[in-house]
């Protein structure tokens, strides 16, 4: 029915007592990192970028945010090669910017969100920026 007490000390015995970046990505649930992509963009100065990132922010899975490197667009997608296990599906054929992507500190060591100055994950979030930046908003 169970497993045998042998069997689950082997098991025990078996899972590492430091997380490392070679072992790291077997411990992340989910696969955070390949669940979405970023674009840097241009820092918003005027009513018409604010108006541009709220037609953008109003469709799905869209979201912004500010850290210390600027200005970034945030779109939840996850990759089509991701496997049901999490691994990489086109792992040895995967493109640059995935073999570059460096997990020494990622999303497993503390969530993203952590560093983002400003976030907006919503139109209302976004268009109560824009009333509070610019006086007369209407």
């Amino acid at each position: 029915m169970g497993k045998s007490k042998k069997s689950s000390k082997k098991a025990l015995k078996d899972i590492p007592l430091e997380i490392t970046p070679e072992n790291k990505c077997s411990f992340c649930v989910g696969s955070k990192c390949c669940t979405y992509i970023t674009q840097v963009i241009d820092t918003p100065r005027s009513k018409a970028d604010f108006q541009h990132m709220l037609w953008q922010i109003s469709h799905q899975n869209i979201r912004f945010y500010k850290d210390d490197d600027g200005w970034t667009l945030l779109v939840d997608s996850p990759c089509l090669h991701l496997q049901g296990d999490g691994r990489c599906g086109i792992y040895h054929e995967r493109p640059g910017i995935c073999r570059d992507h460096s997990n020494d500190y990622c999303e497993l060591d503390a969530p993203a969100e952590d560093g983002f100055n400003l976030y907006f994950d919503s139109y209302k979030s976004l268009l109560k920026y824009c009333k509070k930046r610019f006086k007369k908003w209407a």
